[in-house]
């Protein structure tokens, strides 16, 4: 719950203390603005609210790693579902009703986190979790879109480290092999997930294990 908090907290902190400009720059999603990145957080919001209100009876299916469908294409960002999100994002106009919307259900959904009983089981996706494996999906899910937020955004401070550390340790259970030690926990989430190419030297550190990358999480 501590992780899904902070990593949630810096996400929506980094949000709304964007200057308007920053919104129409490039995010690190294929095809989305930074404006279009907000959006679709505010659909995240509203999943984990859905979620936490939608009990299951039955035995868990899936867990924190066995959630992730992971494929080996990173998005183009023409899926209908980006595109959608493109248009809902240019609706709101101004950049001051992203950020509100923003504010207003996250902070709802953080609320929600933190009253969930961690044992308790949700349904989503025709899927049944604990909803300590949920929301530690959502730990994944903020820290790695806290990274696309910041791809082109220098000046604006990432994710904090315990998130970015527990996020590494998922994704290596997930890929069946540690990533080098010489990879800082964001290089090891960015490559390890396709989002920026290994530079000769990464590569080579790599070594074999390069050519099971990259791990794009659905």
């Amino acid at each position: 719950m501590d992780l899904f908090s902070s990593s949630w907290a810096a996400l929506r902190a980094a949000v709304a203390e964007l200057p308007d400009e920053d919104f129409a720059r490039p995010s690190g999603c294929a095809g989305w603005l930074v404006r279009d990145l907000a959006c679709h957080l505010i659909v995240d919001a509203q999943d984990v609210l859905i979620t936490l209100v939608t009990p299951a009876d039955t035995e868990p299916t899936l867990d924190a790693l066995t959630y992730w469908d992971v494929t080996a294409t990173p998005p183009t960002g023409e899926d209908p579902l980006d595109a959608l999100t493109v248009r809902l994002a240019a609706a709101y106009g101004e950049p001051w009703l992203l950020k509100f919307h923003l504010d207003d259900v996250g902070s709802a959904a953080g609320r929600a986190a933190e009253l969930a009983d961690p044992e308790s089981r949700v349904s989503t996706r025709d899927e049944v979790l604990t909803a300590g494996d949920y929301l530690m999906t959502y730990v994944m899910e903020w820290t790695l879109h806290h990274l696309d937020l910041i791809a082109h955004l220098p000046h604006v401070a990432g994710p904090p480290a315990p998130p970015l550390a527990r996020c590494r340790e998922m994704l290596e259970d997930i890929a069946a092999f540690p990533f080098p030690k010489s990879f800082s926990d964001t290089d090891a989430l960015l490559i390890g997930t396709g989002r920026r190419a290994p530079t000769d030297a990464e590569q080579a550190d790599l070594g074999d294990l390069a050519a099971k990358l990259p791990l794009v999480l659905n």
